[in-house]
């Protein structure tokens, strides 16, 4: 017992799971060199001012002044600040979601960005992360009854007024647990179609962890496969931008590409082409040739300009890193002994794995195009900032796991426990 005491009493800067931090810092450090590198195109642009050295300069304020503290600091905060909270994070974030809308700048015919005090603000990826902590919420403080609980109402909105039944299931299931994740996804669709695809199968495994009938989550993706098709039919949101990727990459599947102009050519092409180049050690650092004719470098294709000077074999490492996360998370889930926490950590380590796996899809055209940028890899501050949070959730969580120091709620133990 004094052991254990000792182990868990004194302060640490880097508290938590010690291999998530090598993880994090080693990710940092591939994203510092790849950036540098991917920037050359803008650069190198004669009608922007701006320098290789200012990117850099610009991607290290953002890492080390903004992300590190925000990390050093979220993971110091105990995870019933988080609870409390998550309510007013999540309409707080989704007000400003659905704001971007009107009175949002546009990159690529997307509304999504705001500025608030001179910086750029993309509210949809404060929503993301949001929407988790506020669904974790709502799932843990109902563990009690989730196995008869209802989550979605009859097809038939007049019987929502009449019927007893009816009535129940919007007050105790559709409004506390479908509503905000339906509301998320809806409001983030829009901007950016396949950020609200993400938000909702994480939700979803969320939910079958919590233990939602699976009879009610049959019913939710059948409703969201519906209201897919309608979408599409309709035309709405970015439909047409959707089911313009989805032909483009039917295409480069089922008809020879040999025959097209160089300048013709796709981003995801592109992409496939610097991964052939960089063969198994790549090009060198530096030496991309296929970055200055990518749209995005930086971003959306980074996966892709990395193999090129890399080689194949360090893109795996990248890849287990991700995979990594991934397992580190459910070792701290499953020693979370309360149900908030541990759904908190799958829900964060999901969104950040499979926002990494849909980018490195997309640059092998396994997917059609996305637009997902790469975790604390891509350039991009919001991106970076709220994965940032995310970490720090994470490591909070598995701080106290360590500490033990976590809130013990009647009827809010974890599944298996």
């Amino acid at each position: 017992m004094a052991d254990e005491k000792k182990n868990s009493g004194g302060f640490s800067f880097f508290a938590g799971d010690k291999v998530l931090w090598v993880i994090v810092a080693a990710l940092a450090v591939i994203s510092i060199l790849v950036v540098y590198s991917s920037t050359a195109k803008m650069g190198y642009n004669p009608r922007d001012a701006r320098t290789v050295a200012s990117f850099l300069k610009q991607h290290l304020v953002v890492l080390l002044a903004v992300c590190v503290p925000v990390v050093l600091v979220v993971h110091r905060i105990n995870c019933r600040v988080f609870n409390r909270l998550s309510a007013l994070l999540y309409f707080g974030s989704l007000a400003l979601t659905l704001a971007v809308q009107f009175m949002g700048q546009s990159t690529n015919g997307a509304a999504r960005w705001i500025s608030i005090m001179g910086f750029q603000f993309q509210p949809s990826e404060a929503l993301k992360i949001a929407t988790i902590l506020f669904l974790a919420r709502q799932l843990a403080s109902r563990q009690s009854v989730m196995d008869r609980l209802r989550i979605v109402p009859s097809l038939n909105p007049l019987s929502w007024f009449k019927e007893p039944a009816q009535k129940t299931i919007w007050k105790t299931g559709t409004l506390p647990i479908l509503a905000p994740m339906l509301a998320s996804c809806v409001v983030i669709f829009p901007a950016h179609t396949s950020s609200a695809v993400l938000v909702f199968g994480v939700s979803l495994i969320m939910m079958f962890i919590g233990r939602v009938q699976m009879t009610e989550l049959a019913k939710v993706v059948g409703l969201a496969v519906a209201a897919v098709g309608l979408i599409g039919v309709l035309g709405l949101g970015r439909a047409d931008t959707a089911g313009g990727r989805v032909e483009t990459w039917i295409n480069l599947w089922t008809h020879s590409q040999a025959e097209k102009d160089v300048k013709d050519l796709t981003d995801t092409e592109r992409s496939m082409i610097a991964i052939h180049e960089g063969g198994l050690i790549g090009r060198g650092a530096g030496r991309s040739a296929v970055r200055v004719e990518m749209t995005h470098p930086e971003s959306d294709y980074i996966y892709a300009f990395f193999v090129e000077e890399y080689g194949l074999i360090m893109a795996l490492v990248v890849l287990l890193l991700y995979l990594w996360i991934f397992f580190r998370g459910i070792e701290i889930f499953k020693r979370c002994e309360t149900a908030f926490p541990g759904l908190l950590v799958l829900g964060l380590v999901l969104l950040i794995t499979c926002q990494a796996l849909l980018h490195i899809m997309v640059t092998i055209n396994l997917i059609p195009e996305t637009g997902q940028n790469l975790p604390l890899i891509s350039r991009g501050g919001s991106s970076m900032l709220f994965t940032a949070l995310a970490i720090g959730m994470i490591q909070s969580v598995s701080r106290q796991n360590d500490e033990k120091s976590h809130d013990k709620p009647r009827g809010e133990s974890i599944v298996g426990k």
